[in-house]
């Protein structure tokens, strides 16, 4: 086994921070129920493309960034996006093979569980369920899920992060 010295760690942040600036931006009202979760489409592309660097763990933080800046109870997006890069990590190697289209079905997939997780914890601190309009973010990311690969991947090569 070799040992390679890992680059890119600041693309990896900036990416996520980037993420997080898209998800909390101010949209119009009309705007909001489609909003994707920027947060957990950049997390899943990392899960797949590095998994060794990207998991659980930052998943978890991320998730922890998210309770914190949009004023949820602590942990309901951290056991979310946890759960999610979980999974990601475990079928990295089969969704990588799959094309995109095929690769934004299971992202769609991943971005359900993440919500029925939300939903499921605010279900138990007695919160109103959602309404339709609360899994839309899911389809959006599905549909903008090509790009976010197209874009992230191509930062992975220009800057060879590994």
């Amino acid at each position: 086994m070799s040992i390679t010295p890992q680059r890119g760690g600041l693309i990896i942040f900036f990416s996520f921070v980037a993420a997080l600036v898209l998800t909390l931006l101010p949209l119009p009202e009309w705007a909001r129920p489609f909003r994707p979760p920027w947060h957990t489409l950049v997390l899943i592309y990392w899960c797949l493309a590095l998994p060794q660097r990207v998991g659980v763990g930052i998943g978890w933080l991320l998730g922890i960034v998210m309770d914190v800046t949009t004023n949820t109870l602590l942990g309901q997006h951290a056991m979310a996006l946890a759960v999610v890069a979980f999974i990601a990590v475990k079928l990295h190697r089969q969704t990588r093979l799959f094309p995109l289209w095929q690769q934004a079905a299971g992202v769609l997939m991943l971005l359900l569980l993440e919500q029925a997780l939300t939903t499921l914890v605010m279900g138990a601190i007695h919160r109103p369920p959602p309404v339709l309009a609360d899994w839309a973010p899911a389809l959006t990311g599905m549909l903008l899920w090509p790009w976010v690969y197209i874009i992230l991947r191509d930062l992975r090569r220009r800057f060879k992060v590994s």
